[in-house]
């Protein structure tokens, strides 16, 4: 399973850790990675993959040689590199990407995913599995999965929660396509499943809600 960072996936991942569902999960046979990665120390309260070993992780029982944290001390284009051939040993590959059972992603309100912000050059990456994207808005650099290995999971969930990303899903879902400007949009698993998982307030600009 590919993780997410964002508020949503680990309040998710906390429920998880408590009962009833931390004694139904798999735990040891769960092997988690991170779809991406802020360049900030695992320490960080910024590092996606450290939060939620501090979060959750650490608190149920899984097998720590199945957690792979993106390697953020190195540089982004090495760490990039190495999580790409890590997924190459870690993971079956279908179609010349590996493919995960599951991956779960959030949306920003301007439509990004993973780290696949809008006009970076992440979009058009058609060959690589794992890269370093330059965010200029942000002014910082990235590590993400790209969206070729994401459309090439068994299953891809969206997790929203909020009034604030209504509108914008909206947008996404209901909109024409944009995907360089929107690119959740890029998101189309062709041979697996995509689910969103919602909650009232982040659904309700969507036509399916409001007829």
């Amino acid at each position: 399973v590919a993780l997410s960072g964002g508020s949503t996936p680990k309040r998710m991942g906390e429920l998880f850790a408590t009962e009833p569902y931390v004694s139904q999960m798999p735990w040891p046979s769960i092997e988690f990675f991170w779809g991406d990665e802020r360049t900030v120390p695992l320490e960080s309260p910024e590092n996606n993959a450290g939060v939620a070993m501090r979060g959750y992780l650490d608190q149920v029982p899984v097998d720590p040689g199945r957690v792979h944290p993106w390697q953020t001390d190195l540089a982004p284009e090495v760490a990039a590199g190495n999580y790409e051939a890590m997924l190459g040993e870690r993971l079956p590959v279908k179609d010349g990407f590996p493919r995960f059972d599951l991956v779960l992603l959030g949306m920003g309100d301007d439509g990004h995913t993973a780290s696949l912000f809008p006009f970076t050059d992440a979009l058009s990456e058609q060959v690589r599995w794992a890269i370093e994207n330059r965010v200029p808005q942000l002014d910082t650099t990235r590590l993400t999965l790209t969206a070729p290995v994401i459309n090439n999971a068994g299953m891809v969930v969206f997790l929203l929660a909020g009034a604030g990303k209504a509108a914008r899903l909206a947008e996404v879902i209901d909109g024409p396509s944009d995907p360089d400007r929107l690119p959740s949009q890029r998101i189309q698993p062709h041979n697996g499943r995509q689910i969103w998982l919602l909650d009232e307030a982040a659904a309700g600009d969507l036509r399916a809600v409001n007829g």
